[in-house]
């Protein structure tokens, strides 16, 4: 009954704002195209690179992985500091936006691991980024850079260790559940050989969405050079904030269609020497994990593994796109102008609005710091930058509506509250002792 009365409040919200949406309104109306480029963005750009591959490793997981080697090191009874420490480290590996770590989420926690490693785990993905973290360092100041370093990683901890406690005994209750099934038949493979095989598809998730800078200079028709800063790409245009000659991004978005564009080169570094050649690198990542598949599995357990896979997108995807969506049109109602006037200084309001802000936006990997850099230019506390990227990765609408589908109602609210509360209360100290 329960979920019947679910699905009649979702038609009966879609048939309110479908009766009610003043379309007539310019505003309406371009939020409702901002929210299907920003769904094209997403679809072209990290679907496939990232989304889908994140799904197989989910879906291998719940096949491969055997639940007494999840509870034995991610469990509700494993060792806490062992625990925490793979989790973190774990999400540090794959570095991935707030979306992106949703499926491998699922999948270790319905395999049996605790609340409180899962919920490091889904904090780790997104948040402690190695090279966003060095990228904020150069781009937004060293103290920023290495306050969102410290703070990410303790962050991963204490929000596991909290929801562990909040939540002890619902955790008590399933993991007596999950003890009480009978062990499932012992794999025919050696422990290597599925290191092994899962280390080839995380590389591939690793090469396949390798960081891309967005920098690039643009010659367009008309003869003019252009060096900017792509913030989404859709079809047939590019979104971009162009570099004034002191190499700071100008604190305007502006819109170029494709068709005026002659070429775009990605500004030379390291990072995009190997973005170049991602997917040459992801390819021999794939044609390995298909050599041992073809070697070391049986057909069935591959259509198990198949099966799962699609059940995790089933879950998932729908979700994924509905609220990058709502993102999309809530971002285009809320201007970024709008937003830096509502966090200059350091105040708890500012530091509050902007942790609130940072949790609904949706980030692709890398993306929140032109994005603060910006703000800051607009007028943007340094505390609140700091809030704003603590609390930005790792959530956003679109995550926060799958982790509701995975865990329930009760578990997202504290999820999503600890991190506002702690952002919030991490920026407020950092804007004090920065002035």
């Amino acid at each position: 009954m329960k979920k019947e009365w679910k699905i009649f409040g979702w038609l009966a919200g879609i048939f309110l704002v479908a009766y009610y949406l003043p379309l007539g309104n310019p505003k309406v109306s371009s939020a409702i195209y901002e929210a299907f480029r920003l769904l094209q963005w997403y679809a072209r750009e990290h679907t496939l690179a990232c989304v889908v591959p994140a799904m197989f490793i989910a879906g291998a997981i719940a096949t491969f992985l055997s639940q007494a080697s999840v509870m034995r090191y991610l469990g509700p009874r494993s060792n806490r500091l062992l625990a925490y420490t793979v989790a973190s480290v774990s999400g540090c590996i794959l570095a991935v936006c707030s979306c992106s770590v949703l499926p491998m989420f699922a999948g270790i926690y319905t395999m049996g691991a605790g609340l409180g490693p899962a919920s490091a785990f889904l904090y780790s993905g997104p948040a402690i980024n190695v090279m966003a973290i060095f990228l904020s360092a150069r781009v937004l100041g060293f103290e920023i850079g290495l306050a969102r370093a410290v703070f990410s990683i303790g962050f991963a901890f204490i929000i596991g260790l909290i929801m562990a406690a909040v939540f002890r005994r619902s955790e008590t209750k399933r993991a007596e559940i999950a003890m009480a099934l009978p062990e499932p038949p012992k794999s025919t493979r050696s422990l290597w050989k599925t290191t092994l095989f899962f280390a080839g598809m995380i590389f591939f998730l690793v090469f396949s969405d390798w960081y891309n800078t967005n920098d690039v200079t643009i010659s367009m028709k008309d003869g003019s050079v252009i060096t900017a800063n792509i913030r989404y790409t859709t079809k047939d245009a590019l979104d971009i904030q162009e570099y004034n000659p002191l190499w700071q991004l100008k604190p305007d978005v502006r819109r170029v269609s494709k068709a005026d564009i002659v070429e775009a080169k990605p500004v030379p570094s390291f990072t995009m020497t190997v973005h170049q050649f991602k997917w040459h690198l992801a390819g021999l990542m794939g044609i390995a994990v298909l050599l041992m598949m073809w070697k070391w599995f049986s057909r069935d357990e591959i259509k198990e593994w198949m099966q799962s896979t699609w059940d995790f997108a089933k879950m998932i995807v729908p979700l994924l796109f509905g609220g990058v969506f709502i993102t999309g049109f809530i971002s285009a109602l809320i201007p970024e102008k709008y937003v830096a006037s509502l966090v200059g200084g350091d105040s708890l309001f500012s530091n509050l609005f902007a942790s609130v802000i940072g949790a609904m936006w949706y980030f692709a990997t890398l993306t929140e710091i032109p994005i603060t850099e910006t703000l800051m230019r607009l007028g943007m506390g340094k505390g609140p930058a700091l809030a704003l990227l603590l609390a930005g990765p790792a959530l956003s609408v679109p995550s926060m509506i799958v982790i509701y589908k995975i865990v329930g109602f009760k578990k997202t609210a504290v999820f999503v509250g600890l991190v506002v509360v702690m952002s919030t209360i991490t920026g407020l100290m950092f804007g004090a002792w920065v002035k």
